[in-house]
């Protein structure tokens, strides 16, 4: 049988149509990835637009206002300083995704590294996998809090602490999926050919990992949220006067009886974020697994 270019032209065509069918399907059947990609870029637009949106600063004191409850002057209510709790929420959420951003794309990086070579290498395995187990078998808020005591209270320290914290899940999870990727025909070949060791750990085996580490890095973000707020809370986290969702938590300890808002507004939003972030990481798992089409298993 021989294909003409016309005949050859129909058929690619018919092979795109059928993926983008596909892709329509998982999206329509992930109603969790719209919704949490949704979600999760209202909170980063109003963010970045914060400064631009409002020239108020969020650590300015009305000593008059002190626990105003929520109104129209003031939409979320005010702190126990009569700082204006919806400008401070907003603010925190640069706070949380900058330490949330920055420990995602850290521990994932160093992660990669360390699994595709102890994946690819028995002597690296055996001593960066136990040097990981021994950092997971500690609890990783313990650990951090431990981190920060050493290094000092400062927002950098706290995405350095988190790092160390995440980067053996990272690890393990690379680890595990570069081995089954390593017993592939293509890179046995590869390596009868003499590629080096180099071009088979980042040409070959690397874009093999990309999917689940896309997942995973979903799900340290949203974690690294929740651990930056917790610091915050237990005084080990974003030094204050800073407009950080934990700090806010923090403070809300002392007038929570009087001023419930006070807890309420920034631990709302943690939850909203946190919550889009795993939608987000779920729906994507989904999307991102050939086995699936049209949201349902094959």
């Amino acid at each position: 049988m021989v294909l003409t270019r016309k005949g050859i032209s129909a058929s690619s065509e018919a092979i795109i149509k059928e993926q983008r069918q596909i892709t329509r399907e998982k999206l329509l059947a992930s109603p969790g990835l719209i919704i949490g990609t949704i979600g999760f870029l209202l909170i980063l637009v109003t963010a970045i637009l914060v400064p631009i949106l409002n020239t108020q600063d969020p650590n300015a004191m009305v000593v008059m206002d002190r626990l105003k409850a929520p109104s129209a002057a003031h939409i979320f209510g005010t702190d126990e300083l009569g700082r204006d709790l919806f400008i401070r929420v907003m603010y925190g959420a640069r706070v949380s995704l900058w330490v949330g951003g920055c420990v995602a794309i850290f521990s994932c990086v160093l992660g990669t590294i360390i699994g595709l070579y102890a994946s690819y290498f028995k002597v690296l395995d055996q001593i960066l996998m136990r040097i990981c187990d021994g950092l997971i078998a500690i609890p990783g808020i313990l650990l951090a809090i431990a981190l920060i005591a050493a290094l000092g209270t400062s927002s950098w320290n706290v995405v350095v602490a988190l790092t160390i914290v995440y980067t053996p899940n990272v690890a393990r999870t690379v680890r595990a999926s570069a081995m089954v990727i390593r017993e592939q025909t293509y890179v046995e070949a590869a390596k009868v050919q003499g590629s080096g060791n180099f071009r088979i750990l980042w040409k070959l085996i690397l874009p093999g990992v990309i999917s689940p580490l896309t997942v995973q890095a979903s799900y340290i973000f949203s974690q690294a949220i929740i651990s930056e707020a917790s610091l915050s809370f237990l005084g080990a986290g974003v030094p204050a006067p800073a407009a950080s969702w934990g700090n806010m938590l923090e403070a809300s300890k002392a007038v929570l009886s009087k001023a419930p808002w006070t807890m309420i507004v920034p631990g709302a939003a943690v939850i909203i974020c946190v919550l889009s972030l795993n939608l987000f990481g779920d729906g994507l798992r989904d999307f991102m697994d050939p086995r699936t089409k049209g949201g349902v298993k094959k």
